[in-house]
């Protein structure tokens, strides 16, 4: 069976498996986990040597009639994200929804595992979906596995929360949906590649674009579409949270990346790129504010995740356009995308460490926290290395990938883009420091823990902190990747 079709069929294959399991479910992580990082790597190493896009017919039907999967340097390179992402949450989550023999079954424990497995292969499907009716199907699937993870723990406030969540998905599959109904009205297919050269700059496709992107933006919680953001994140379980800001609105996102340059290039007007990055501005600098008031730790956490989206959108107007690859597009693309996987890893890791805490002493009261990096010095040292992406400092992957985006907006001449960038850079310092300052300060009196937290847990969010650092220690080469499989109009603008 083909590397593309595996990274999608493996983990819906542990889903499937690990209903039946019950509280059994979490053995099944330690076959289902390496096997997915396996399948993905062996993808991206099929795409980096191939150098080009991989398909496979579903069923040995060709598109239009059939399915297509398709696997080229980006979504393949989101692939292994994922796949390091959740088997370090999985990783993480063993201790926490394993019941003990003596206990009666959990819901929690029980329902987690397949709802990760869910997930994680839901989340496949849209990175390699190359049909916009099965990426909606995709979502679809993403929503109903994410929704519940928000709840789990069964709380009145995560339920609100929850509901809140799934009221804002729903409308945004329902403007999705919509749009896939007019472009297939209006062209006859749903097939990406095919769809590339038949869509025209016409109303039909102009409707459509906007209705889709709409519905995406409310998915990815880009401002003002970000209300169901924080309190789904920051009161989900530590695991949850991680997977959530990590990896799941990076998959609306990744549509509307895919909608925008490979679907409707020709739709695409940079009056709208124009106005993607405006609302990524205010979603800089109003998540970042918001971020500096919180008085809880993961709450801080989850509205810096609003922030940092919005550097996502600031690509859209400085690759040029769909169809006008300049010679700095280079930079924005590689940029934005740098962006969002650094990002998943620092996202998780801070997640992940503020959970920790959580656990240790009982609350995640920012002013509460006094001495706490005495008491768990791992843990805090992993949220420093991850807000060290967040700032923009170097070496880390955060700074590899804001210097590129401010960069290409000087050398394009849209300087007034660098403007929030650099301003967001500050703000996530306040926040990061306004958490570290109590943290590393010393306490009147040793920090009293509630229940201790072993090394190995602490060592998951501190390899996650290091994979975002690392990404900026690489060499140009690799980057190369993300430009497998690109349209010809961006590939003049990235050569």
């Amino acid at each position: 069976m083909p590397w593309v079709v595996m990274a999608v069929a493996l983990p819906f294959a542990g889903m499937l498996l690990a209903l039946p399991l019950g509280r059994h479910a979490h053995r099944l992580a330690w076959a289902v986990l390496p096997s997915g990082l396996a399948v993905s790597v062996l993808l991206v190493v099929q795409v980096w040597r191939g150098g080009e896009t991989v398909a496979y017919a579903i069923g040995g039907f060709a598109p239009p009639l059939g399915i297509a999967l398709r696997a080229d340097g980006l979504s393949a390179l989101l692939v292994l994200t994922t796949a390091l992402v959740v088997c370090a949450t999985g990783l993480f989550a063993l201790a926490e929804f394993r019941p003990p023999s003596a206990e009666r079954e959990a819901r929690a424990s029980v329902l987690f595992w397949p709802l990760l497995f869910a997930l994680w292969g839901a989340l496949n499907a849209a990175f390699l979906g190359g049909d916009l009716f099965n990426l909606y199907v995709a979502l679809e699937l993403l929503t109903l596995a994410a929704v519940p993870l928000v709840s789990l723990e069964g709380k009145p406030e995560t339920f609100a929360a929850a509901l809140r969540y799934l009221l804002f998905a729903l409308l945004g599959s329902v403007l999705y949906l919509v749009g896939v109904a007019l472009l297939y009205g209006a062209y006859g297919t749903l097939d990406i590649a095919l769809l590339a050269g038949a869509a025209r700059s016409e109303p039909a496709a102009w409707a459509a674009g906007a209705l889709m992107t709409a519905g995406l933006l409310a998915k990815t919680a880009l401002f003002p579409l970000h209300l169901w953001l924080p309190p789904a994140h920051a009161g989900a379980p530590a695991a949850a949270s991680a997977v959530l800001s990590g990896l799941v609105v990076k998959a609306s996102f990744y549509l509307l990346v895919r909608l925008w340059f490979d679907a409707l290039p020709a739709v695409a007007h940079p009056e709208a790129a124009t106005l993607l990055a405006a609302l990524g501005t205010a979603a800089i600098l109003f998540g970042s504010v918001l971020a500096l008031r919180q008085e809880r730790l993961k709450l801080a956490v989850a509205y810096s995740t609003m922030a940092q989206l919005g550097y996502l959108f600031l690509m859209f107007p400085l690759t040029g356009g769909p169809t006008e690859a300049q010679p700095w597009s280079a930079g924005a693309w590689n940029g934005g995308i740098l962006h969002a996987i650094s990002h998943a890893f620092a996202k998780s890791a801070m997640f992940l460490a503020a959970g920790l805490i959580l656990e240790a002493v009982g609350h995640d009261r920012i002013a509460g926290l006094g001495g706490i990096g005495r008491a768990l010095p791992m843990t805090v040292f992993a949220f420093g290395l991850a807000g060290l992406s967040l700032m923009g400092l170097p070496p880390s992957g955060g700074f590899i990938a804001k210097w590129l985006l401010v960069t290409t907006a000087l050398a394009s001449g849209q300087w007034w883009w660098a403007v929030p960038m650099l301003a967001g850079g500050l703000l996530a310092a306040g926040y990061v420091f306004r958490v570290l300052n109590p943290a590393l300060a010393g306490a009147d009196e040793p920090v009293a823990l509630r229940r201790p937290v072993p090394r190995r847990r602490q060592a998951i969010p501190l390899v996650l902190a290091l994979l975002s650092v690392l990404l900026g220690l690489l060499p140009l080469g690799p980057y190369r990747l993300l430009w497998v499989g690109r349209p010809t109009a961006a590939e003049e603008g990235l050569g």
